[in-house]
Parts: C-alpha cells; sequence; structure tokens
C-alpha cells in the first residue's frame, strides 16, 4: 500500500501561509501576500491531485473495494483505553473527492482574487483569512474521528466570520458576520450534544469504528429513548441539526443570504462549494450508521433536504441581487444533495442516493464556484449588485457571458453538461425510494432553470442599460479562473463516480434511467422557454405574472418573512417576554436582597465598631459592667 504521510501537509501548507502573511503581510507589498498563498494552495492542489489519482486509478480497490487508511495519527487526549481524540488523517474516496474540490476551489479564489480583490485595504488580511479558511476547511475533511471534525468545524465558522465581516466598516458586513456565527452556533450546540451522546453508547469517536457494519453503533441498545425513537437516532438527529445550520438548511438557512456581504471570491470560495457543504459531508461521513442504525434520523434528512430545496428555490425566482439569486440557488442544490442522502440505502445500488449525492457535490462544486466568480466578474464592470442596474452585457463580457451561460445550462441539467448527470442520479434514486420526493425534485428542477435563466437574460440579454462607464471585461487573472471552472462545469460528469465513492467503498454499474432523464431535461426545457418568453427581450409580461400572484410573488420576494419571525420571537418574546422579566428580577430581587445584605452588615459594623476601640478603660467597664450583669442574673435566678 502506497505510504500517504505526506498529505500532512496538505492542511499544514495553508495554515504556514496563514502565518506568515498574517503576521508579516503588512511588511511587504500586498501582492507578495496574494502570490505567496496562492502559490501555496497551488502545491496543496498539487498534493490532493496527486493523491487523488494515486488512490483511484494507480492503488486502485483492492478485491472491488477501496481502503480506508490513516495515514497519520497521533492519540491527542485519552479518556478510557477506547474513548480518546486522536488528530491525523483519513483517507478513503470521500475525504480524497473532497480534497480536489476545496484545493481547486480554493485555488480559483486565489488567483481570482488577484485582481478582484487589487487596491482593496487589506489585502494581505484578506489572503491570511482565506488560507486560514483552506486550513479549517482541509482539516475538517481529513480527520479521522468526529471530535477532531468538530474542532474543524468550529475553526471553518470563525474563517466564515472573519471572510463575511472583511469589510468590517460596513455595518451590514458586521451584522451578517455576527448572524451566521450565532445561527451557526445554536446548531453547532445540536452537533456537540450529538457527539456526547454517541460518544457515551459507542465508547469511541473512531469513524472507522463508528461506520464499520460490526461496530459499536450497529450493536448499540435500540430500546426507545423518547417517543419511540432510539439513543442512537436521536444522537445521529442532534448530528444533522449541526450540518443543517453550516449547509443552511431550513429553518437555519436565515445567514446564508446575508452572508453575500463579504467579498465575490469569499462567496465562491465558503458559500457555494466548501464550507456549506460541510453538512453533506457530515452526513455521508456517518452514512453507514445513519443507514443501519437510525433509519428515522434518515427520513428527517430527506424531508428536510427535499424542503429546503424546493423552498429555497421558490425565493430564487423572485430575488433581484444577483448574488442572492446564488445563495437561494445553493440552498436548494445542497437541499438535493441532503435528499439524496435521506433516500439512499447502504451498499451496491440501493446505495445510488449516496453515490448521487456526493457526485453532484462535486459537479455543484464546479459549476456553482464558477457562478459566483462570474457574478463577481459582472459586479467588477457595473459596480452594482442588482438585475435591475445590468442589461446587455454580452457585447461587452464575451468571456463571462460564455461561460456564466454554460454554467446556468450545467445547473439546469442539460445534457451532456455535468450538471445532469448528478441531478439525474438523485431524481432516480428518489423515484425509486419516495416518490413524493422524487415530485419535489422535478418541480425543483424546472424553477432551477428558470430562475437561472431569467438571471441570465437580465443580465446579458434584456434592456441594456446607461452605465456610467463603459463595461469591459475582467483582466486574464479572472478570466483564467472562469475558463478552468467551465471547463469542469462540462467535463466532471464523465468521471465514472460509481466506481469511485460509494457508501460501502465497492463499486457499482450505473446506468441512465430514461424514464427519469427525459421528463428532467422536458422540464428544464420548459423552464428556460418561460423564462426566455419573459426575459429575453423587454415586455411586459413580468409584471402581468407578478401582478396576478401577488400574493405569492410578495411572499417568495419577502422570502416569507422568515427572517421577520426570528426577529418576532427573539425581541419579542425571548428578550421582551423572557429576557426582561428575568434582568428585572435579577436587579430588584437579587441584586437588592444581596445589597440589602451588605447594608446590614456595613450598618451593623459601625454600630459595634466602638466595642474593639483600643482603650483600656472602655474594656474594663465593659468588663466589670458584664460581670455586675451576670451576677444579678444568676442572683435573680437562685432566689427564685
Amino acid at each position: 500500500m502506497t505510504n500517504y504521510s505526506y498529505t500532512l501537509l496538505i492542511p499544514l501548507i495553508p495554515l504556514a501561509i496563514f502565518l506568515i502573511t498574517g503576521l508579516a503581510g503588512h511588511k511587504f507589498k500586498p501582492i507578495v501576500s496574494g502570490l505567496t498563498g496562492t502559490m501555496g494552495l497551488t502545491i496543496a492542489a498539487f498534493l490532493s491531485y496527486t493523491t487523488a489519482i494515486r488512490y483511484f486509478f494507480i492503488d486502485g480497490p483492492a478485491n472491488g473495494m477501496y481502503p480506508q487508511i490513516k495515514a497519520v495519527s497521533t492519540v491527542w487526549l485519552r479518556f478510557t483505553d477506547t474513548l480518546h481524540i486522536d488528530l491525523g488523517i483519513l483517507i478513503d474516496p470521500i475525504s480524497v473527492m473532497m480534497l480536489v474540490v476545496v484545493t481547486t476551489v480554493s485555488l480559483m479564489a486565489h488567483i481570482y482574487s488577484l485582481g478582484y480583490m487589487k487596491g482593496e485595504r487589506g489585502f494581505a488580511r484578506f489572503y491570511s483569512f482565506l488560507s486560514l479558511f483552506s486550513f479549517s476547511m482541509l482539516g475538517l475533511v481529513l480527520a479521522t474521528n468526529i471530535f477532531q471534525m468538530y474542532i474543524f468545524w468550529e475553526l471553518v465558522g470563525v474563517s466564515s466570520f472573519l471572510l463575511i465581516g472583511f469589510y468590517y466598516e460596513k455595518p451590514s458586513a458586521v451584522a451578517a458576520s455576527k448572524k451566521a456565527f450565532i445561527v451557526t452556533r445554536f446548531a453547532d450546540l445540536g452537533f456537540l450534544i450529538g457527539i456526547l451522546m454517541l460518544s457515551f453508547t459507542t465508547n469511541t469517536f473512531d469513524f472507522i469504528t463508528l461506520t464499520s457494519t460490526s461496530g459499536p453503533i450497529i450493536a448499540a441498545p435500540a430500546g426507545a429513548a423518547f417517543v419511540g425513537i432510539s439513543v442512537v437516532s436521536w444522537a445521529l438527529i442532534l448530528v444533522f441539526i449541526g450540518g443543517a445550520g453550516k449547509s443552511a438548511m431550513f429553518p437555519l438557512h436565515i445567514w446564508l443570504p446575508d452572508a453575500m456581504e463579504g467579498p465575490t471570491p469569499v462567496s465562491a470560495l465558503i458559500h457555494a462549494a466548501t464550507m456549506v457543504v460541510a453538512g453533506v459531508y457530515l452526513v455521508a461521513r456517518l452514512f453507514p450508521a445513519y443507514a443501519l442504525a437510525a433509519p428515522d434520523a434518515l427520513h428527517v434528512v430527506a424531508w428536510v433536504g427535499g424542503f429546503s430545496s424546493l423552498f429555497a428555490a421558490v425565493i430564487a425566482i423572485t430575488q433581484i441581487d444577483i448574488k442572492r439569486v446564488l445563495a437561494f440557488s445553493t440552498m436548494s442544490q445542497i437541499g438535493y444533495m441532503m435528499m439524496a442522502l435521506g433516500v439512499s440505502g447502504y451498499g451496491d445500488h440501493e446505495g445510488l442516493g449516496y453515490m448521487a449525492s456526493m457526485f453532484h457535490l462535486f459537479t455543484h462544486a464546479m459549476f456553482k464556484a464558477l457562478l459566483f466568480l462570474g457574478a463577481g466578474s459582472i459586479i467588477h464592470a457595473v459596480h452594482s449588485n442588482n438585475m435591475t442596474d445590468m442589461g446587455g452585457l454580452r457585447k461587452y463580457l464575451p468571456i463571462t457571458h460564455i461561460t456564466f451561460l454554460i454554467a446556468c445550462l450545467t445547473i439546469a441539467g442539460i445534457p451532456p453538461l455535468s450538471g445532469f448527470w448528478s441531478k439525474d442520479e438523485i431524481l432516480a434514486a428518489a423515484l425509486h425510494h419516495n416518490p413524493a420526493l422524487f415530485a419535489i425534485g422535478i418541480g425543483v428542477a424546472g424553477l432551477t432553470a428558470f430562475y437561472m435563466f431569467r438571471l441570465y437574460y437580465n443580465v446579458f440579454w434584456g434592456q441594456e442599460r446607461h452605465y456610467h462607464h463603459t463595461p469591459h471585461e475582467s483582466p486574464l487573472v479572472m478570466t483564467i479562473p472562469l475558463m478552468f471552472l467551465a471547463f469542469a462545469a462540462v467535463f466532471s460528469g464523465f468521471l465514472p463516480f460509481s466506481h469511485l465513492v460509494t457508501s460501502d467503498l465497492k463499486t457499482f454499474e450505473t446506468h441512465t434511467d430514461l424514464a427519469v432523464a427525459i421528463p428532467s431535461v422536458l422540464i428544464a426545457l420548459v423552464g428556460i422557454g418561460v423564462a426566455t418568453v419573459m426575459y429575453r427581450k423587454p415586455n411586459s409580461l413580468p409584471d402581468r405574472v407578478s401582478s396576478s400572484i401577488k400574493g405569492l410573488y410578495t411572499a417568495s420576494f419577502r422570502k416569507f418573512w422568515i427572517d421577520e419571525v426570528y426577529q418576532f420571537v427573539t425581541k419579542k418574546i425571548i428578550f421582551s417576554g423572557v429576557s426582561r422579566p428575568i434582568a428585572w428580577f435579577d436587579r430588584h430581587v437579587i441584586d437588592d436582597t444581596m445589597n440589602a445584605v451588605g447594608w446590614l452588615v456595613v450598618t451593623t459594623s459601625e454600630r459595634i465598631k466602638g466595642f474593639q476601640s483600643g482603650q483600656v478603660q472602655q474594656y474594663a467597664a465593659v468588663f466589670v459592667s458584664s460581670v455586675v450583669l451576670l451576677v444579678l442574673v444568676f442572683v435573680y435566678l437562685f432566689s427564685n
């Protein structure tokens, strides 16, 4: 077996870059920090590609099954012989796949930012934060145990907070970074409780042990803990809550649209392809435990994913901020991935949903990063995020136009682009396991094609605006990543994913299900056709349609008032109804009681302190008076 210990360098290189640029970046020209970070990620990406090629194609599966290898492992904290927190690197199909995803998108974001962030204050700080995020995400995907993953999970949250709030002089950016941090922390509390429950039940944190078909989680007691659901199921549901928060699933999605306040390369890196899929990766990492020991938890995953997918797609069709359209699109596509995991079984063709979810995670990373970087190129040209300020840009941004069109066709699921192959496998898995979720998936496919081409036509066709200056194509340092990702979006769908990433580490064959492929392509074409009629040329049809369904349109545009519900619950109920009475009780009962005790002690002390004056005559007088008093008391008592 090939020695994979060199993979330790993959996360350590970004860590070193973070320390160098963070501590010494201000001493050099800004471009030095950018080039240093880019070179570091280039090396990390090269090592990741080398690992993928060796693991999948040179070493390959042994007896049709890929091995799980602890390339590096050291005990950090030991509680018992079996319960200990290790720090190490786990090499298996999904960790190797995620290495490629994280380093590829991160490298493209690093290169792109050399042009997009040129001249920005805090350029070195930006690259330092990018490297910290890359280190945190790589540590997360390579973790050998669930507690190591939790440590890096929180580091990813810190990195996200720093990058979303990069423009810290903007109140909206500061508010967005705090919102993302607080919402995901509440979700992470569920994750932590789930970890503690799992470790208590199984006496281990180790992923290989937890997911073994003969391991302690499968043999755990199945007795009901609460409302007929086992301890393991509750533990895995709580773990999923952590994943739902990080992956912006309903109702923990409210932070994602606001997170678009960060620089656009941050949106591409964190909120399109890497951090937001951490929740999907978490469920996939523990999938054998979900499938074999907690099918109830898997049903929760499926329905939360399916509803989130539909909910976000409905909202995306009315938004006018280009980055927020893509944010809700991301939420919708991640819902697809969660739904696929939820309808999957374990092993061979039963694990089609698992394979499809990981396949879609891979292809989505490429085309969604392309969409966000393309959006950045558009914003760079017109200095606005709103589609109402855009139109006719295809003449001015030819490379951005072509690459953005490729990404739109890919996410719409048009063959033979990559999105078609991965989305089709998800729909096939849903059809065979849950027709209701299949219907939701088909509906989302049509909505996705519609809102993406609504976005495309409003930006590149439609009515040409009166721009303050003539828009121009982005520099080569920004368009090269667009072209690379467009190439990946076109061809990544041809990877034989069922031979690479499966639920039980064994390869299996797949084929195109025409009963799924034909209706999914037809509904996508219908969505594109409707968008073409409504938005390719200026006309009154969009206004007439929105007026005819004014209530639904307003609800969608206002994101179904979920933010307002949170505001009401937090401000009116929790703060005003609960926190304020508790604060009053604390100030007027607890504090005043303690103050009264203190006042009594001080007052009493003031009154009696004269007894300790240090004057011998006074002490003698008190002594004699006390003796006389005692004698009189005794005489009185004995005389009676």
